[in-house]
């Protein structure tokens, strides 16, 4: 399937779970479409970019080792999605890679994943909190941050600073997560 011919395949995927899963499975069973995938998520001005973040999204859900060949690719490029709907998956995406890179248990991911993946994931996530993006994105990144800044002891002081000056202009959403993260960076 050409990339063009998968672009045309990703008009037909919508917010429901069920076609989500069925181009994530799609993907899964053929890995060479990650690439188009990734092309397509990257054409940032078009209206299906955002399915294509969709998708990627199921995929690593899944199979989150899938996207181990295309760590550089994709960390490279995730500042430079701006839409709301594909801002969601990707920031998303960041905290899957987090939550498997700080886990207790050995995954391809603590291997794969070098510094300059996570340092660009932690810029990413430091501009989808200080800029104007939903509750969604900004509760993802805040997840992500806060795994990270277990490493990179930089990362929770400047975490706090945002997190107590944005509290209050926030939504209830907003504040229940930033809450609950500053809970756990105090205790430690």
């Amino acid at each position: 399937m050409t990339t063009a011919e998968f672009y045309e395949e990703l008009n037909y995927v919508n917010h429901s779970r069920e076609k989500r899963l069925h181009y994530a499975n799609l993907v899964i069973d053929n890995p060479e479409l990650i690439s188009k995938l990734l092309d397509i998520l990257f054409m940032v001005d078009d209206k299906i970019s955002p399915r294509a973040a969709w998708v990627l999204e199921f995929m690593c859900s899944k199979n989150l080792d899938s996207i181990i060949p295309y760590l550089d690719e994709f960390t490279e490029k995730i500042n430079k999605v701006y839409l709301d709907s594909a801002v969601r998956p990707v920031a998303k995406i960041c905290e899957l890679l987090a939550l498997a890179y700080t886990s207790k248990e050995d995954s391809k991911i603590k291997k794969a994943l070098k510094n300059v993946h996570k340092e660009r994931i932690i810029e990413t996530c430091f501009d989808y909190m200080i800029n104007d993006e939903k509750v969604a994105p900004k509760a993802y990144s805040m997840s992500t941050l806060f795994l990270f800044g277990n490493e990179y002891d930089w990362i929770h002081p400047e975490l706090v600073l945002i997190l107590e000056r944005d509290f209050h202009l926030q939504s209830a959403a907003f504040k229940a997560r930033s809450r609950h993260i500053l809970k756990k960076i105090k205790k430690k």
